[in-house]
Order: C-alpha cells, then sequence, then structure tokens
C-alpha cells in the first residue's frame, strides 16, 4: 500500500518559482564584469530565466542539450543556471583557470552547443573557437557591443536573444531524475572528469545547505559567495538560496580584499562564502581599511584546510563564527559542515574553539566511513586513520560517460583522503591519500604541519611534502612564502612547531620560494613542488 500524497517532482524550476511567488521583491545585487552595480529581484530573474529558456528552444535545442558558461558570479549567470536546467537543458559551468587544452577537452567532452561567457573571457574563447566547431551558438552576457561581435563570429548577445523569450514560458514537466548540471573536477591528473548532477540531488543538497546544522541560509541573510558560480555551483548557495528567498550580493570578476569588504560593508552581508586564500586577502583588507565587518556573522571556508589561526583571528578581532566545510565536486559538493551538538556547550571555551577546527559532520544524506588498504571498516575513534569512503543522495554515481565500475568500490565513492571520524560523525581529514607523509612507519600529516605554519606572522603561504630519505623513506620539508617585507630565517620558521607537535614530525628544512603553484580551483599542486624539491634531503639533491 503507497502513502497517499502528492508526487510534485523536485526539480530547479520550483526553486526559483518559490523565490519569485514569495520572495519576488528582495534584493539582489550584481557586480557587473563591465563595472558598476545592478540591483535586481528574485521575480526579475525568474521572469529572465523563463525567458531564456523560450529564446533556447526557439533556437532548436532539444532535451538535456549542454549549455556551457564561462562567467563570474553576476545577475545574467543566475538566470542562466535556472532558465537553462529549468528548460530541461544542463547547465554546464567551465573554469576559466584551467589551460586552453583542458578547456577544449571539456567542451568536447561535454558535447556542449552553447557557450555562454563574459566579456573577460572573449579573447580566451576567441582563441580556442577553431578547436570547438561543434559549438553552435557563443551568447556574450550581456547587451550589444559591436567591436566585441567583431571578435567573434557570429556572436549572439544574451540581453538581444532573452528579449526574444517569453517570461510566462512554461516551464516543462521534467523527472527529477533528469540531468540539471554538470561540473569537471580540477584535473590535477590526467583530464578533468565530468559530474553530472540531477535536479533531485540539487533540491536535496539545497535542503541540506539550508539546516541549522549546516550553513543555514535564511530570509534573513545577505549572501556573499566568493567562490565561483563556475567551482561545484558556487557550493550550491544560489539553489539554497533561492529556496529560502535570501538576500544575494554576486561579486563579479573583484574577488580581491579591499572589493568584498566593500560589499560587505555596502551590501550589509551577514553571510560570506569562499577559501582560505581569499579570506587571507579580506582580512589585511579590513583591517588596512578599518572596516570591523560589522554586519558579517558567519563565513563559510572550504576549498581546502583552514588554518587555525584563521578561526581565531574572526572570532577574536570581528566576532565572526567561521564554519569549517568539506566536500568535493563528486559530492555536489557538501560532505561536512562544523556545527557544535548541545552537549559542547558545556565544555570549557578552549575545547570548544579547538572542535571547530576539523571539517565538522555530515548531516542527513551523507554517510561515511573510513577503510584500511584490504577495504575492511575502520573504528570510527577519532584516533584510527584510513581512507575515507562517501555514499548518499547528492554524490555520484559514476563519472559522466564512464563506467561505473571505474569509479565506485562496493558501493562506496573513494574520496582520495586519509582521515579519522569520531564517534560523532565528526571528520578530520589529514591529508590526500598521494600527499600523506609515511616516516619509519609513521603517518605525519602535511595538513596539520601547515596549519600551524601558516599561524607564522612572517608567512604568507606555506606546503609541506614528503621529500625522500636514505634512512626514514619520507621526511617532510617545509616550503613557504614570506609575508611582504619579512626575511625569516629558517629557525625563525621552524621555531612555530617548539610544543605544538612531536619533535620527530618536526619538518626537516625550510625552503623559501616566492609563490607556490595552484590548480584551477587554488589548490597548491604538491606534485609539482615534489618534483621541483623532493630530493632535498638525499646526496645530490
Amino acid at each position: 500500500m503507497h502513502g497517499q500524497m502528492m508526487n510534485y517532482p523536485l526539480t530547479i524550476s520550483s526553486l526559483v518559482d518559490h523565490a519569485a511567488r514569495y520572495h519576488g521583491s528582495t534584493s539582489i545585487w550584481s557586480v557587473e564584469t563591465a563595472g558598476g552595480v545592478v540591483e535586481t529581484s528574485w521575480a526579475a530573474v525568474s521572469a529572465n530565466a523563463r525567458r531564456l529558456a523560450d529564446a533556447l528552444g526557439q533556437l532548436g535545442l532539444g532535451p538535456q542539450t549542454r549549455c556551457g558558461t564561462i562567467a563570474w558570479n553576476n545577475r545574467r549567470h543566475l538566470e542562466i543556471y535556472f532558465g537553462v536546467s529549468g528548460g530541461g537543458y544542463v547547465c554546464h559551468t567551465i573554469n576559466p583557470r584551467l589551460f586552453p587544452e583542458q578547456l577544449v577537452y571539456i567542451i568536447h567532452h561535454a558535447e556542449d552547443r552553447v557557450l555562454f561567457i563574459d566579456r573577460t573571457f572573449v579573447p580566451l574563447v576567441k582563441a580556442i573557437r577553431p578547436q570547438i566547431p561543434d559549438v553552435e551558438y557563443i551568447v556574450l552576457m550581456e547587451g550589444r557591443d559591436d567591436a566585441l561581435a567583431a571578435e567573434i563570429e557570429g556572436l549572439l548577445f544574451y540581453d538581444e536573444l532573452i528579449a526574444k523569450g517569453d517570461p510566462g514560458f512554461d516551464w516543462p514537466a521534467l523527472d527529477e531524475n533528469d540531468a540539471s548540471s554538470l561540473c569537471y573536477t580540477s584535473g590535477t591528473t590526467g583530464h578533468p572528469k565530468g559530474v553530472l548532477y540531477s535536479h533531485r540531488s540539487t533540491v536535496l543538497h539545497a535542503f541540506a545547505s539550508n539546516t541549522p546544522d549546516c550553513i543555514g541560509f535564511s530570509a534573513r541573510d545577505v549572501v556573499l559567495p566568493v567562490v565561483p558560480m563556475f567551482h561545484v555551483n558556487a557550493w550550491g548557495a544560489p539553489y539554497a538560496c533561492a529556496q529560502v528567498g535570501a538576500r544575494l550580493v554576486l561579486p563579479g570578476p573583484g574577488l580581491d580584499g579591499p572589493s568584498l569588504v566593500g560589499l560587505i560593508d555596502s551590501c550589509k552581508v551577514t553571510i560570506a562564502l569562499g577559501v582560505p586564500t581569499i579570506w587571507q586577502g579580506l582580512l589585511g583588507a579590513a583591517e588596512a581599511a578599518g572596516s570591523g565587518l560589522e554586519t558579517l556573522k558567519r563565513t563559510v571556508v572550504g576549498g581546502s584546510a583552514c588554518p587555525p589561526s584563521m578561526i581565531a583571528t574572526f572570532r577574536d578581532r570581528y566576532d565572526v563564527e567561521l564554519i569549517h566545510a568539506w566536500g568535493m565536486t563528486e559530492m555536489s559538493p557538501l560532505g561536512t559542515s562544523n556545527q557544535p551538538l548541545a552537549k559542547h556547550l558545556d565544555l570549557p571555551v578552549a575545547e570548544q574553539q579547538a572542535l571547530r577546527e576539523n571539517q565538522g559532520r555530515p548531516p542527513w544524506g551523507v554517510e561515511m566511513k573510513i577503510v584500511d588498504d584490504q577495504g575492511n571498516t575502520l573504528p570510527e575513534d577519532g584516533e584510527t586513520q584510513g581512507d575515507l569512503h562517501v555514499r548518499g543522495h547528492w554524490i555520484l554515481s559514476n563519472y559522466y560517460r564512464k563506467s561505473i565500475e571505474s569509479t565506485l568500490e562496493n558501493g562506496w565513492f573513494p574520496t582520495g583522503d586519509v582521515a579519522t571520524l569520531d564517534p560523532d560523525g565528526y571528520l578530520s581529514i589529514k591529508d590526500r591519500s598521494k600527499d600523506i607523509i609515511k616516516s619509519g612507519g609513521e603517518w605525519i600529516s602535511s595538513v596539520d604541519l601547515e596549519n600551524i605554519a601558516l599561524g607564522h606572522e612572517q608567512l604568507a603561504d606555506a606546503a609541506v611534502i614528503g621529500a625522500r630519505h636514505e634512512k626514514w623513506d619520507e621526511r617532510p620539508v617545509l616550503i613557504v612564502v614570506p609575508a611582504e617585507g619579512a626575511t625569516p630565517s629558517e629557525a625563525d620558521v621552524l621555531a612555530i612547531y617548539d610544543g605544538q607537535i612531536a619533535k620527530w614530525q618536526v619538518p626537516d628544512r625550510v625552503i623559501f620560494v616566492d609563490s607556490l603553484p595552484r590548480n584551477a580551483t587554488g589548490k597548491v599542486l604538491k606534485r609539482d613542488l615534489r618534483e621541483a624539491h623532493g630530493d632535498v634531503l638525499v646526496e645530490g639533491g
């Protein structure tokens, strides 16, 4: 016997419909790529999304056609998110920081027929245009510009395109399991891999994001997603904010510290989301400008481990709660969020603060376990380390156009992380499995060593690699970028580890560099560092 309840499909169009119906006048501020700030609303976004869906149909696109975007966080990109997916097509967000060869590869692999671009990326797209002949339509995301029209043959203009569409267009009836959007991994090894999300997975992910134990957006919030909309759909923030009718501030191309401080203060931002390197710039700019970031209540940090010193600065200097989160493209991306349990509120303040330094615990919808090399499940005691595996409602079943056998292990997705889990489900990522340092049979976490180093006032950036060692197989080597104007010695840097870790875990060497190599999503390329410095401890290295 089945329950007698309506079976209403979970679709992305239902999110923007709700926002338009019940939060239609709620403001959305957009920093335009061509300059200036424009204010729009959820009602306007919804109407333009419908116009876009209708206009794409008039171009002759069939269901599930992939439509690529190479664009910043702005109002038109938001309309594309809902108009493409709501219209029954697949919104493929493309990271412009990838190498041109990788861009060509993923556009081919996705079989994109439409490409929406911001003016910043006209030279990039012009250069690769001969290599992507299957893309039929390239649409500049603004009004007509005859100078730019001369750059790319047949260039369409977004404002003219949607003017042909009907703001009352009826969304097609979609199956909630239909594909809705497509993201590719950053391709640190081999070609980037595609992750194809469904309407159902995206809506369930939004529900989880909006619970108080995760991020908890609400209609009372002003949300600044600094994480790009081309990076795992801005961590799902546009969908979650539509679901609750939150106000949005879309920062456009200006992701520098002063620009972000200006937006936070002028738009009265209450929640901001970004990676640690972004917040380093923000904190420096806020101090230089004398801003107290008075309206900001929470920041969500993910993408890489957040140093404890940053958590303390937000808390002690600005009274801002920093929520440490973790996830992956393959997980839509939400995996965990660091929120306390009721029993933690009775702990001494220092212990409460220490608890906020790990990656947090999973919401309903995500299951986790750690396993050994043979796939045996390990104890969740907060101490035992193992390979992290996950499964759940918004986790991939297989990579786009790859067989499931090559992706999952017994129904679980192996994340490639080494981690611990405690009895309450709190996750502590110790390292990527390829980056953890194995020294004399013992494991040393490069993440732990980096977090301590980043608390050093004379350092701007730091990374740790395992360098080859004749006796211990590997030993940690610390590679650092000095802060502007600072000239620390090796002894100055290593002194920060005194009393914080066991002596045998202290790095054997410190190497000073001008900058660290990073991939398209901002992660440090440890592979490049190992190639450059991996023999520094062996004879002749």
